[in-house]
C-alpha cells in the first residue's frame, strides 16, 4: 500500500509542479508585452499614432468647429470693444489707442484661431520630445521573468509536499487571472489617453476663441492648461515605467516561491495604480480644473 500510495503522490506532484510551471512561464508575458509598448505608445504624437484618426479630427475641427469658433469670436471681440469704451468715463474720456489696441487684439484673436491645430500639435510635439528623451534615460527592459527570480524552481516544486503544492497551484491560478485583468488595465491606460488627446483637440478652436478676453479669457487658459498636462502625462507615465523597471531589476532572490510570485504582482499592481494616478497629477501640475 506505502508504494501505490507513493506513486499516486507522485503522479500528483507531477502533475501539480507542470501546472504551477505552465502556469508561471505565461503568466507575466502579456504584461511584460504591455509595459514593452507603453514607451512606444506615449512617446508618439496624435497624428504620428494613427492617422486616419487624426485626418478624421482635423478635418471635423477645421469644417464644424472652426465656423462656431469665428461666431464666438466675433461676439468676445465685440464684447471687448463696448467694454473698452464704456470703461472710460462714460464715454467722455475716449481715446484713439484703445481702438488700435482692439484692432491688435482682435487681429492676434484672428491669427490665433486660424491656427488653433498648429498650437495645439506643438504643444504635442515638445511633449513627445522629453518623452523621447527620457526614455533614452530610464531602464529599458522592465519584463518579469519569475524563472530568473526563483532558482532551481522545478526541483523545489518536486521536494514540496502535496499541500503547499495545490497552495501554490491556486495562487499562480489566481495571480495569472489578475495579470490579464492589469493588462486591459494598462491597455485602457495607454490607449484612452490618446483617444481624450483626440477628443479634446477636436474642440480646440472654441476656447482659444476666448483667449484675448478679460472674462471669457479664463476658459482658452484653462484649456491650454488641459491640453500641457495631457502631454506631459506622457512624462510621467514614463518616468513610472522606469521605477517600475528598477524596481523588477533589484528583485532579490527569494527562498520563498509564493513571496516571488506576489513580489512580482505587487509591482504590477503598483504600476497600474501609479498609471491611473498620471492624469490628475498632471492637472494638478498645470491647474488644469
Amino acid at each position: 500500500m506505502d508504494f501505490l500510495w507513493d506513486s499516486i503522490t507522485e503522479w500528483l506532484k507531477e502533475l501539480l509542479v507542470s501546472g504551477i510551471m505552465s502556469n508561471l512561464s505565461g503568466m507575466f508575458d502579456h504584461v511584460n508585452q504591455k509595459v514593452g509598448e507603453i514607451s512606444t505608445q506615449v512617446g508618439t504624437t496624435p497624428q504620428v499614432w494613427n492617422s486616419g484618426v487624426f485626418s478624421m479630427v482635423q478635418n471635423l475641427s477645421e469644417t464644424v468647429i472652426v465656423p462656431i469658433a469665428g461666431a464666438i469670436l466675433a461676439f468676445v471681440m465685440t464684447l471687448e470693444l463696448i467694454q473698452l469704451i464704456t470703461d472710460k468715463n462714460n464715454l467722455h474720456d475716449v481715446d484713439t489707442w484703445m481702438f488700435f489696441k482692439w484692432i491688435f487684439k482682435t487681429a492676434c484673436a484672428i491669427l490665433i484661431v486660424t491656427n488653433t491645430w498648429n498650437i495645439v500639435m506643438g504643444v504635442f510635439d515638445v511633449a513627445q520630445s522629453v518623452v523621447n528623451n527620457a526614455a533614452g534615460v530610464i531602464i529599458s527592459d522592465a519584463s518579469i521573468d519569475i524563472s530568473s527570480v526563483v532558482t532551481d524552481m522545478e526541483a523545489r516544486l518536486m521536494e514540496m509536499d502535496l499541500g503547499p503544492l495545490f497552495g501554490l497551484w491556486f495562487q499562480s491560478l489566481f495571480v495569472g487571472i489578475t495579470m490579464w485583468a492589469l493588462t486591459i488595465c494598462i491597455f485602457i491606460i495607454v490607449y484612452g489617453r490618446m483617444v481624450e488627446i483626440y477628443l479634446v483637440t477636436s474642440v480646440a478652436p472654441i476656447p482659444m476663441a476666448t483667449m484675448l478676453n478679460r472674462e471669457w479669457g479664463q476658459m482658452g487658459q484653462n484649456y491650454l492648461r488641459s491640453l500641457f498636462a495631457l502631454g506631459f502625462q506622457a512624462f510621467l507615465i514614463i518616468i513610472c515605467v522606469g521605477i517600475y523597471a528598477v524596481l523588477v531589476q533589484n528583485i532579490a532572490l527569494e527562498s520563498d516561491i509564493s513571496a516571488a510570485i506576489w513580489t512580482c504582482m505587487g509591482y504590477t499592481v503598483l504600476l497600474c495604480f501609479t498609471l491611473f494616478k498620471t492624469g490628475s497629477l498632471a492637472k494638478s501640475v498645470f491647474n488644469a480644473h
